[in-house]
């Protein structure tokens, strides 16, 4: 519970608990870096909410709350000698369950990983410590996150949408978008390989960065072993945030080199003028998209307009082969691995990968390169594109929403998923920086959209988004709906 002397310290200076937990991430290191909040109190705030919150939303899976101290009464020690603190200092931030924080289990929401304390922070963890951020803990994930893409493991439960429980929040980076929408964290960092960002983005009415690979260190090895090329290729850890600013903030603090990661090169983060040009992609894969998610994205098309924009509407460059490479490419590196993998996550959640291995079995070696090689083609062509329309506009999936588990329930159901999410999987296939940002909410629940750009142009990317920000507005933090469902 928030500690006495702190709530006595916050209202002192004219601010409640309540209401620190509603600051942007910038907001709280300009007030701590200044000295007008402490950030213990901050903290404290947060842990609080967290209390209050967290039994019936299941976001935060562990929490280092005596560690999370140390180190924040670390920062106020250095503003008090006049020491320079960071760009996140003192702002609370979760980190998802794949993602190593030195002394809690990298668990990947399985039971046989609940031992796994890491020695060490994975690179971007460590990148967000040096500007001054307090990890207060881990959230959850489909385990391994490969059961789904609603946030329900078998060491933690489901994870629940605090904007109404029969919504799922989304993943597989849902535990960190419910604890940035609800406020018991500022941050979150998740990771995305097909819109496990974006669609929790979405879903809980936040913001999120899908970086451009290379763009920030990273390490996601579960053994000792380097990943396959997909595998390599594909995932990135990025942001979840209530508001674009405080992705960028973020986003600024985590493109870093580091030689753990050879893969992480230091691309400025800023790039000259880019054609300030939009293409809407209003049906991406001619599937039907639900009308609150067509309103969302006129909605944001007219932002972009207003704001000096010239949009037109575009189709995807090279779409369904760039899901033909994604899905050959992982498919076939993940299915020699999938015996020992689905003996370790049991038969029912199995059922999901399953799906797909049935319906798009491994290719031999020849088609593996032939599949690998044309994904040079693709990136071609959306680097050819981009140098005419350097931005993208469309749904991060065209479905509003889902039910918590309806993408695993049927084979059906997974295609219908598949098909929703065509253009977050086109984006991670060509390596291209996406934004999910909110556009307003439909029946109580959030709607948004994504930007895209060219690589290793998230300023552009970042730009765009805040222009929609500007003129939709900003969602959260919410008061959980009931209190959330225990």
């Amino acid at each position: 519970m928030l500690n006495p002397d702190a709530l006595l310290y916050l209202n002192g200076m004219g601010t409640s608990a309540s209401e620190v937990t509603s600051w942007s991430a910038t907001r709280i290191a300009a007030a701590v870096t200044s000295g007008r909040t402490s950030a213990v109190e901050v903290l404290e705030a947060h842990l609080d909410r967290i209390d209050r919150y967290n039994p019936g939303l299941a976001a935060v899976t562990s929490r280092r709350d005596d560690d999370a101290r140390r180190d924040a009464a670390a920062i106020d020690e250095a503003v008090a000698r006049g020491e320079r603190v960071g760009p996140l200092a003192g702002v609370p931030i979760t980190v998802k369950e794949t993602t190593d924080v030195r002394g809690l289990a990298t668990t990947h929401g399985l039971r046989a990983f609940a031992d796994r304390i890491a020695a060490a922070d994975a690179p971007p963890v460590e990148a967000l410590r040096r500007a001054g951020a307090v990890i207060v803990g881990h959230t959850n994930m489909p385990t391994l996150t490969l059961t789904g893409m609603h946030p329900r493991s078998e060491l933690f439960g489901d994870t629940v949408s605090p904007w109404d429980p029969d919504v799922t929040p989304g993943g597989s980076s849902g535990g960190d978008a419910v604890a940035v929408a609800t406020g018991m964290a500022a941050i979150g960092l998740g990771n995305d390989s097909g819109g496990s960002t974006r669609l929790p983005a979405q879903l809980c009415g936040v913001a999120g960065l899908k970086p451009t690979p290379g763009r920030f260190p990273a390490d996601h090895r579960i053994g000792p072993a380097d990943p396959a090329p997909a595998s390599a290729l594909f995932p990135v850890d990025g942001p979840l945030a209530r508001c674009v600013a405080d992705l960028r903030t973020a986003f600024e603090v985590l493109a870093v080199a580091d030689p753990r990661d050879p893969r992480a090169v230091p691309a400025p983060t800023s790039g000259p003028q880019l054609p300030r040009a939009v293409g809407v992609v209003r049906d991406p894969g001619g599937h039907g998209v639900d009308p609150a998610i067509a309103n969302a994205v006129d909605a944001a098309a007219d932002a972009l307009a207003d704001a000096g924009y010239e949009v037109g509407e575009v189709d995807v460059p090279m779409l369904d082969d760039a899901l033909a490479v994604y899905t050959g490419m992982v498919l076939t590196e993940f299915a020699g691995n999938w015996p020992a993998i689905s003996a370790l996550v049991g038969p029912e959640a199995s059922r999901y990968i399953n799906f797909d291995l049935d319906e798009h079995p491994p290719l031999d070696l020849e088609q593996y390169l032939e599949r690998a090689a044309r994904l040079l083609t693709v990136r071609r062509a959306c680097a050819q594109r981009a140098a005419v329309t350097p931005l993208l506009l469309g749904p991060v999936s065209t479905r509003a929403r889902f039910a918590p588990g309806q993408e695993s329930s049927s084979a059906e159901e997974k295609r219908r998923y598949g098909r929703s999410m065509a253009l977050s999987v086109w984006t991670t296939a060509v390596g291209a920086p996406a934004v999910a940002v909110p556009t307003g909410l439909v029946d109580g629940t959030p709607v948004g959209v994504q930007v895209i750009g060219p690589m290793f142009r998230e300023d552009a990317v970042l730009d765009a988004a805040q222009a929609v920000e500007n003129a939709c507005g900003t969602l959260t933090p919410v008061e959980p709906r009931a209190g959330g469902r225990s």
